[in-house]
């Protein structure tokens, strides 16, 4: 079923044949569009869709075409990103996917995040997005009551059996319950700011315009009222990559200084003091932790129904692995 006010296409993209059943959905979309003119070009780097980039060499038209992962909707809400209207144009829905407007730029890679000049101006950039306001009917966190969801949803077993063997020797759920208990109580006491959040902040999610000298954020797919501690902090986790090389974690001078441009374009008419930059520093590396726990538990669902070629389970067991070795540090902060 549509959206109401969106355009509908009654196709299913075959991930078997991706950029052929994607060219099918454009010219759908565009009838008088010319197969020929067609260029098609999968980005790779996406680990919960399979995303492909159309353009119409003739026009020079970007559109991009996106086919939700394998029971991705089990973890995302598919219906916020288009309610939210923040996403660049949404063309059309169709089965599986939506096609929707392309973003000038380039993607950040995971280096780049660290670069000087550019992280402040992602800095800048999600001050900006946090005061959006009245962007969302719900005013609560929904940090939480998506991770119990979310766990509840872990199997207790393995349709491979690899995998399975993985997660049997690396995790107990009723650990993991008891945990998120735990760190529940921990974090809620810190009352940290609740805003509007992305909540994806990796580097692939991050556009650059360099001739504009502008940052721009995509793919909102996981957005939605959280508290802004998490934002930043799961942005520093992605410092770190796919790979989980926790060696790149910024360090504390880096993030006082992200922190303290990041609070100065919040607060543009008022002096920043040390202690907010402090405190918020603080908090930024508790949640720390809450963005481990959030892609861990996303990882083990994953690792069940996902057909894209990417070790979820492993990805899973690291981002526990840096959980608990940083959890006493970052608590005592």
């Amino acid at each position: 079923m549509a959206y109401e006010g969106l355009k509908f296409i009654d196709h299913t993209v075959d991930s078997t044949n991706l950029l052929g059943s994607s060219k099918e959905v454009a010219l759908l979309l565009f009838e008088s569009w010319r197969k020929d003119d067609l260029e098609l070009v999968q980005f790779k780097s996406g680990i919960t869709n399979k995303l492909v980039n159309c353009t119409n060499k003739r026009l020079q038209v970007h559109i991009l075409i996106r086919t939700y992962g394998k029971k991705s909707e089990v973890i995302i809400d598919r219906k916020r990103e288009i309610k939210l209207g923040l996403v660049r144009p949404v063309y059309c829905q169709f089965n599986n996917g939506i096609v929707y407007g392309y973003t000038p730029g380039r993607a950040l890679s995971t280096p780049d995040m660290s670069n000087p000049h550019i992280c402040l101006l992602i800095a800048e950039h999600m001050a900006v997005w946090h005061k959006v306001e009245n962007i969302s009917d719900q005013k609560e966190s929904t940090l939480f009551p998506n991770l119990w969801k979310w766990l509840g949803e872990v199997p207790k077993s393995y349709v491979n059996p690899k995998i399975d063997e993985k997660f049997q020797k690396n995790f107990k759920l009723e650990e993991l319950f008891n945990e998120l208990t735990d760190l529940e109580n921990e974090l809620v006491k810190l009352e940290s700011s609740v805003v509007f959040c992305h909540n994806d902040l990796l580097s692939g999610n991050i556009i650059y315009e360099e001739a504009r000298n502008k940052i721009s954020f995509i793919d909102l797919e996981y957005g939605s009222m959280n508290y802004r501690s998490f934002d930043i902090a799961n942005h520093f986790n992605e410092f770190a990559g796919f790979e989980c090389d926790y060696n790149l974690y910024p360090s504390k001078e880096f993030q006082k200084k992200w922190l303290r441009h990041y609070l100065c374009s919040y607060n543009p008419d008022t002096t920043i003091s040390e202690e907010e930059v402090n405190e918020l520093y603080r908090e930024v590396n508790k949640f720390a932790l809450a963005s481990h726990f959030f892609w861990g538990v996303w990882g083990l669902i994953q690792a069940q129904f996902s057909e894209i070629n990417f070790d979820y389970i492993e990805y899973a067991i690291l981002r526990f692995k840096e959980y608990y070795n940083k959890k006493e540090e970052f608590l005592a902060l």
